[in-house]
């Protein structure tokens, strides 16, 4: 059995270790749309052409609070799938307007990462990413603290189930 990717656990970050995140994801005026509007932002910036036109960019904004979301999305699979909790995120910065139709990727260095002596089966990592759009402009960064376990912790033991009938029986393939 091949064992899929979990993420990085606490051991498997090193200070200045820098990940290339391998997802983009193209940002549709649905999402912004949607976003902007489940979370009662009432700025018409992001949702009215009319309103948007007259505006210094002349058309709709991507919501800075979803780019935010998309980008530590974008993240997750190489800094935090095996984080206890987001600890903090600091310094914010957006450097570049996003519009729809951008396509956003992400990079991170980790910066720091150290025990914690509260959470024997953990370990705080601190790292600084920024987002890109298809051009390489940089369109924001931040840095993040997170509490990641420990890869032989109790907590990170497998949870997928033992399946009742082998794989390799139910597709008929002989071993």
């Amino acid at each position: 059995m091949t064992t899929a990717w979990r993420g990085r656990f606490y051991e498997d970050f090193e200070i200045g270790d820098v990940y290339q995140h391998p997802l983009g994801r193209t940002i549709t005026e649905a999402d912004n749309t949607w976003f902007t509007l489940l979370t009662m932002n009432t700025n018409e910036l992001h949702f009215n052409h009319h309103y948007a036109e007259q505006q210094p960019f002349g058309r709709p904004l991507v919501n800075s609070t979803f780019t935010l979301s998309v980008v530590i999305g974008l993240t997750v699979n190489d800094v935090s799938q095996n984080a206890v909790a987001n600890l903090g995120m600091d310094a914010v910065t957006l450097t570049h307007p996003v519009f729809h139709g951008d396509t956003l990727y992400a990079e991170s260095i980790v910066l720091e990462k150290r025990e914690t002596a509260s959470r024997p089966y953990a370990g705080i990592v601190k790292v600084f990413t920024r987002g890109l759009n298809q051009d390489g402009d940089e369109i924001m960064s931040f840095t993040r603290t997170i509490m990641v376990l420990k890869r032989d912790s109790d907590q990170a033991a497998q949870i997928y189930p033992s399946p009742t009938i082998d794989i390799a029986e139910r597709a008929g393939v002989q071993q």
